[in-house]
C-alpha cells in the first residue's frame, strides 16, 4: 500500500525535522536480512520484528521510520539507524 502523495509531502522526522521519502526496496531488503540474523534494532533498543515492507527514509539516509498497514509510524523510539546497512 503506497502512502498518499499529499500526506507524503508534509511528513517529516520528528527528531530533526528533515523531510522524508519512501524507502526503496534494496534498502528495506538489506534491512530485512539484518533484522532476521538478529543485527538490527530500533532506537529503543527493541529487535526489529517481522520484514519491514515499506518506511520513510529520513533525506540524510540514516534513519528509517516503518510503514505498517498503510500508517507511518513517526516514533523516534520505533525508528531504525540504516546508516550501516
Amino acid at each position: 500500500m503506497r502512502l498518499d502523495p499529499e500526506l507524503l509531502a508534509i511528513l517529516v522526522c520528528p527528531e530533526s525535522k528533515q523531510p522524508v521519502a519512501m524507502a526503496e526496496p534494496e534498502l528495506l531488503d538489506r534491512l530485512n536480512t539484518a533484522a532476521e540474523s538478529g543485527r538490527v534494532f530500533t532506537r529503543a533498543g527493541d529487535p526489529v520484528a517481522g520484514p519491514v515492507t515499506e518506511g520513510l527514509l529520513r533525506e540524510d539516509g540514516r534513519v528509517l521510520y516503518p510503514v505498517r498497514e498503510g500508517i507511518p509510524i513517526m516514533l523516534v523510539d520505533e525508528s531504525v539507524e540504516v546508516s550501516g546497512l
